[in-house]
């Protein structure tokens, strides 16, 4: 089995990992944890002083949460065939019955 050699993520940490990561601290101090980690990515986003990396890492992070997801504008044949074809299957002659009306008399 071997052992020792280099493993990854093991040793001194690179200048710019570390000035991003003392940049982190500086800017939650700074919140006094009033801001939401929301408000504090996109800070550090559009901190012009920070690392290009660490921006850009804080953007496609907060990205989900600003913008949300193109939804589908235009349905197929097949699925409006299938939309219409439950709106008929619901009404008219196969429409669900509505439940018999239970009175109770007390006479």
């Amino acid at each position: 089995m071997p052992r020792g050699g280099a493993r990854p993520g093991a040793g001194r940490k690179t200048k710019a990992v570390r000035d991003a990561i003392e940049a982190c601290h500086v800017a939650a101090k700074r919140s006094k944890g009033s801001m939401s980690p929301l408000d504090f990515m996109l800070a550090v986003m559009r901190d012009e002083e920070q690392d290009l990396k660490l921006r850009a890492a804080m953007a496609q992070a907060a990205a989900p949460y600003v913008h949300a997801k193109p939804a589908d504008v235009a349905k197929g044949k097949k699925e409006q065939q299938n939309e219409d074809a439950q709106q008929i299957a619901a009404s008219g002659k196969f429409a669900p019955r509505r439940s018999p009306k239970l009175v109770v008399s007390n006479v």
